[in-house]
């Protein structure tokens, strides 16, 4: 990634850091928990050639400070649209990793008008039962003392373990930018992911297409129960990754990319 394409908005009174390229009609790619940028580097040029591309890091990711003890998905997603607004960008197509896909749903809960579609790339609509909220609670514990054995335990589990020794320097990659990511980024992330509510209604009512990427290997958001999802959009689209588990852009990047790359078209043309 080269310094000419990276730049900040302000957000308040932080620096948002977020990466430009390419031209044309606008994809914005959100990250996932302990991401950043970065990880989409490979996805995000590719699709620059194509389309203009802009990858944000979220509040407590990367190189955006934290904003306080809980980042909430519509804090997230009034700080992509601060981004974009600073671009004087109206119409995009939204794709959201895992909990950038959270934010991105909030997002369109916030500024539907702004959507020309939305791709939820591992990601969900549902909010966390009451176990796993006792669970997300527990990990922001465990964190506070010790982040980067909850990193180095939580990363491996991201990917089908078949896919793990042909993509020794993608986990490593991920592996990095989270242990590189500030303990109250993760922590304000979990209690925000904790506290998201249910946004099937987001889907069910979107005047949008909506592209849902899912791995059959996804140990974190069990495939079938993503298909359930993929019935409430009226313009609903689909790609079930057959080898892959939730880091798709890495484990099936091909596929991943064809599969965005058609529907982005597809949004802008008008045709979804």
């Amino acid at each position: 990634m080269t310094l000419a394409m990276i730049k900040h908005a302000n957000f308040r009174n932080v620096k948002v850091r977020y990466s430009d390229k390419g031209k044309g009609r606008v994809i914005v790619l959100l990250h996932g928990f302990l991401e950043s940028i970065e990880l989409f580097d490979e996805f995000s040029t590719k699709l620059s050639r194509s389309f203009r591309v802009i990858s944000i890091d979220l509040p407590g990711h990367g190189k955006t400070p934290s904003l306080g003890y809980i980042h909430t998905m519509e804090l997230m997603a009034q700080c992509a649209k601060k981004v974009l607004d600073s671009l004087y960008l109206k119409k995009y197509v939204l794709v959201g990793h895992s909990m950038g896909g959270y934010a991105a749903l909030a997002f369109a809960e916030l500024f539907p008008e702004n959507i020309s579609g939305l791709c939820l790339f591992h990601s969900t609509a549902l909010p966390d039962s009451e176990e796993k909220k006792k669970d997300r609670e527990r990990v922001a514990e465990i964190v506070k003392h010790d982040h980067k054995q909850f990193v180095s335990e939580l990363i491996p589990k991201l990917f089908d373990p078949e896919n793990i020794p042909l993509l020794k320097g993608e986990v490593l990659k991920a592996k990095q930018v989270a242990l590189d990511t500030h303990t109250e980024g993760i922590v304000a992330a979990i209690r925000g992911m904790k506290g998201r509510p249910s946004r099937e209604l987001v889907l069910k009512n979107a005047r949008f297409p909506v592209l849902f990427i899912i791995g059959k290997k996804d140990v974190l958001l069990a495939w079938d129960n993503l298909m359930l999802l993929t019935a409430l959009p009226k313009r609903s689209y689909h790609k079930v990754l057959e080898h892959a588990g939730h880091m798709g852009f890495y484990e099936a990047p091909e596929e991943t990319f064809k599969a965005v790359r058609k529907f982005s078209r597809m949004c802008f043309l008008g045709k979804g």
